[in-house]
């Protein structure tokens, strides 16, 4: 099969509307940090889609579809073959090309290609500049409801893509993997205590996603720039990189652009800073050294 991915344009996803292997996904999900400043309400873009989309666009919702019941924690990757099931129900065959997009934060649209990525399936992108883009440039917007006909969807699992609380204890205990915290500075620093105590994990680089972004346009910046932006974490050299950040989202930014760079091993922990922070034997680091 021709590759396709990780990212694809605008310009693209217009041309090829309605072609008939195509399945566009929104998947947007919306943050509300609560009143006292540790954590978030989590809300469905179910509604925000119903007001207008990318014409052929079906919704999937993250927190009801795609998260592992019962887990404790938001988000968690359900098993693969739940998830498989409800991705061949949306409409995923082994043949399709997906893309994904959300509005605001492009981390959601970049959590669903890794999820598929967990599960072998590699004919999956992001839509670059996400909904804002398309919407800013004039493109198609509807309304109208779209349906696709349930597939089958063989998978072959990658664990390796994901990393657990036992890995990540021995990273930062002992090394032998580069962790890469994608929150903003002033979380990794400890100044802002979003997750019930403040800090990063010990030995862990801060790459903020958003400054993988260009600003206006929320597209991903070129490799050279993305290479700069990581540089100093040591990734691009280390066997093993594991991305995380408050739930396993954000760092799915983070792994992309490491998978667009060419690193062959990296992982997203998918607990992230919500897991550890609930084990208070666990090590938190204030400052901005790793």
């Amino acid at each position: 099969m021709v590759e396709f991915g990780p990212l694809a344009g605008t310009e693209w996803l217009a041309a090829n509307l309605g072609a008939a292997d195509l399945r566009i996904f929104d998947v947007t999900v919306f943050l509300h940090p609560n009143p006292e400043g540790r954590g978030y309400r989590v809300e469905s873009g179910r509604e925000r889609f119903r007001e207008g989309h990318v014409p052929g666009a079906v919704f999937i919702d993250l927190i009801e579809d795609l998260s592992a019941p019962g887990s404790g924690l938001p988000f968690t990757m359900p098993p693969a073959d739940l998830a498989a099931q409800k991705l061949a129900a949306a409409g995923i065959a082994a043949d399709s090309r997906v893309v994904a997009y959300s509005t605001g934060s492009v981390m959601w649209a970049t959590r669903l290609w890794w999820m598929l990525r967990s599960l072998g399936f590699d004919r999956a992108a992001v839509l670059d500049g996400g909904f804002a883009k398309w919407r800013s440039e004039g493109r198609p917007v509807t309304r109208e409801p779209s349906t696709y006909p349930p597939a089958t969807l063989p998978i072959s699992p990658r664990p390796s893509l994901w990393a657990g609380l036992d890995e990540m204890r021995r990273v930062a205990a002992e090394g032998g993997a580069c962790a890469v915290n994608a929150l903003s500075p002033e979380v990794y620093r400890g100044e802002k205590n979003v997750y019930g105590r403040p800090g990063h994990i010990p030995g862990s680089h801060n790459v903020f996603y958003d400054g993988l972004l260009y600003p206006q346009s929320a597209t991903f910046r070129p490799l050279g720039e993305l290479r700069e932006r990581f540089a100093s974490s040591g990734a691009l050299a280390s066997p093993r990189v594991i991305t995380y950040c408050g739930g396993g989202i954000s760092a799915t930014m983070d792994a992309l652009a490491l998978t667009l760079l060419g690193h062959p091993n990296v992982a997203v922990y998918d607990g992230s800073m919500s897991e550890w922070v609930r084990h208070p034997e666990l090590p938190l680091k204030l400052g901005s050294e790793p």
